[in-house]
C-alpha cells in the first residue's frame, strides 16, 4: 500500500501522496466519478468473508441470486432506498458464517436461513422415463431445471451444490433444512473493515443503533482519512462525532420485522455518495419507502444544525433534507465553519483523491524531480482545478493559486494550493422598500 494522509512535517517514509486541507483566515488530470458506496449488511443469503461489487443494474436484475430475495421483496426495501442514487455498492455480509441448509440431493450455495426456503422437485421426464427432471425451487420460483439420468450429471447452479453420489428419486418437493445466520458482533464489523480498507468509495453507510459499533466506524474513518489518505465520509445514525468525515443523521424511521429505526441510513448513503461535487443535498426530497419521523419544532431544527446533526424535516407534506451538514462542531483556525458543509468536503475529497491518483500513477517513480517534471505536475493540477471551476465547484481560480516546488529531499515535492469552494444558496435575506 502506498503512503497517504495528512502531514505536519516532511518526514514520511512510505512513498505516496500526503495532502492537507486547511481554512484560509476568514492518472490523468480528470475528475473521478462519484456514486460509489460500501455497506456492511445483515442478510439471509449471500457470499461470506468477501466484499462483492453490486451495480445498480445488478441489483435490479440479480437481487434474488445475490441477496436471496427478488428486487420487489420487502426485505430489499433498504437496498432499494440505497440504489435510488447509488451507482455501485461494495457489500459485505456480516452474518454469513452460519450453516448451509441441505437435503438428500443438494446443499445450499450459501449459509443462511434463506436456504431453508429452497426445495428440490424431481419428476420423471415425459419423453424419456430413464431420465429425471430436477428442479431447484426457491419459494415458488423455479430457479434452475436440468434433465439427467443420474445425480453425477447434475451441474451446480447459483443456489445449490448437488450431491453427486445421491440416488435420484421422484419427489413432489424435498425441502432444505438447517440453514442459519451467524451472530453479528464487533468481530464481524471488524472483519468488514479489514476487508474494505483496500477499496475506494465515496461513502460508507452503516445501519446500526449500537454505540460501540458506531464508535468503531468513527475511529476507522478518522484513521483512514487522516493517516492513510482515503477520503470518504461515513454516514451514521445519531452519533456526535464532531468530525467532518462523519455525517450524523438523526431521523428515525418506523420499525418493522426487517428494519430498525436507523434505516434512513440506506437512502442517505446513496444520495450523499451520488451528489455531484458542484451540488448539495440541501432541500433534496426523500423519495424512499420508509416512514420517516420528522416531528421537530423550529427551535429543534435550529439546534440540530448547530450540533452537527443532519435532519430531514417536513415541508408541505414532503420529507426534505434541511441542511447538508456533517458532524463537525468544534472549529479552529485551520478548520473553519466552511468544513461543516458537506459540499466543501466533497470538493476537498475530490481534489485529494484525484491528485493522489494522478501523482501515484503518472509521476511516482516515473518523472524526475527537476524543474520540467515539477512544471508538468503543476500543469496537470491546474488543468484539474480548471475543470472544477468550469463546473462551478470552485471559483476565482487562477494558475497562480498553485505552486509546485522541490521538497526537503531529492525525491519530494511540495504543492501549495489555494481554492475557493462554491456552496449552494441556503438563505435569502431581502429588504423591500415600499414608496
Amino acid at each position: 500500500m502506498l503512503g497517504g494522509g495528512t502531514f505536519t512535517a516532511q518526514n514520511k517514509i512510505l512513498p505516496g501522496s500526503y495532502i492537507n486541507f486547511v481554512s484560509l483566515n476568514k492518472a490523468n488530470a480528470g475528475l473521478s466519478d462519484r456514486g460509489i458506496v460500501t455497506m456492511p449488511l445483515i442478510l439471509d443469503w449471500g457470499e461470506s468473508d468477501k466484499v462483492i461489487e453490486v451495480t445498480n443494474s445488478d441489483f435490479q436484475k440479480n437481487a434474488l441470486k445475490l441477496f436471496g430475495y427478488d428486487y420487489s421483496h420487502d426485505k430489499m426495501k433498504g437496498l432499494r432506498d440505497l440504489f435510488l442514487n447509488a451507482r455501485i455498492l461494495y457489500a459485505f455480509r456480516l452474518n454469513g458464517d452460519g450453516a448451509k441448509a441441505s437435503n438428500t440431493f443438494a446443499t445450499a450455495k450459501y449459509a443462511g436461513t434463506r436456504g431453508n426456503d429452497i426445495k428440490t422437485i424431481i419428476q420423471k421426464n415425459v419423453d424419456d422415463e430413464t431420465k429425471f427432471d430436477v428442479k431447484t425451487v426457491l419459494d415458488t420460483i423455479i430457479v434452475d431445471e436440468q434433465t439427467v439420468s443420474k445425480a453425477s450429471e447434475l451441474v451446480d447452479n447459483d443456489y445449490v451444490s448437488y450431491k453427486t453420489n445421491a440416488t435420484l428419486a421422484v419427489t413432489a418437493g424435498t425441502a432444505m433444512t438447517g440453514g442459519t445466520n451467524s451472530e453479528v458482533n464487533g468481530t464481524a464489523y471488524q472483519k468488514y473493515l479489514d476487508k474494505i480498507e483496500s477499496f475506494t468509495f465515496n461513502i460508507m453507510g452503516v445501519v446500526t443503533t449500537d454505540n460501540t459499533i458506531k464508535n468503531l466506524i468513527v475511529a476507522f474513518t478518522k484513521r483512514m482519512r487522516d493517516e492513510v489518505g482515503a477520503k470518504f465520509q461515513a454516514v451514521l445514525h445519531d452519533i456526535a462525532a464532531d468530525y467532518e468525515g462523519v455525517i450524523n443523521v438523526i431521523n428515525n424511521v418506523k420499525t418493522d420485522d426487517n428494519f430498525d429505526k436507523s434505516s434512513i441510513i440506506y437512502f442517505m448513503t446513496g444520495i450523499e455518495a451520488n451528489c455531484a461535487i458542484n451540488k448539495t443535498c440541501l432541500n433534496k426530497i426523500y423519495t424512499g419507502e420508509f416512514e420517516v419521523n420528522t416531528d421537530y419544532t423550529q427551535s429543534q431544527l435550529e439546534d440540530a444544525i448547530q450540533a452537527g446533526k443532519l435532519v430531514l424535516h417536513n415541508v408541505n407534506n414532503e420529507v426534505r433534507i434541511l441542511e447538508d451538514v456533517n458532524s463537525l462542531v468544534t472549529t479552529s483556525e485551520t478548520k473553519g465553519d466552511i468544513f461543516k458543509n458537506n459540499q466543501t468536503i466533497r470538493v476537498a475529497d475530490q481534489i485529494a483523491n484525484d491528485i493522489a491518483v494522478l501523482f501515484n500513477t503518472k509521476y511516482l517513480g516515473n518523472v524526475p524531480n527537476n524543474e520540467s517534471g515539477r512544471i508538468s505536475l503543476w500543469t496537470d493540477i491546474v488543468k484539474h482545478h480548471t475543470q472544477l471551476q468550469d463546473i462551478g465547484a470552485i471559483e476565482d481560480f487562477t494558475d497562480e493559486n498553485i505552486t509546485v516546488e522541490a521538497g526537503n529531499t531529492k525525491t519530494s515535492v511540495v504543492i501549495n494550493d489555494v481554492i475557493t469552494v462554491i456552496n449552494a444558496m441556503s438563505q435569502l435575506y431581502m429588504t423591500v422598500k415600499i414608496a
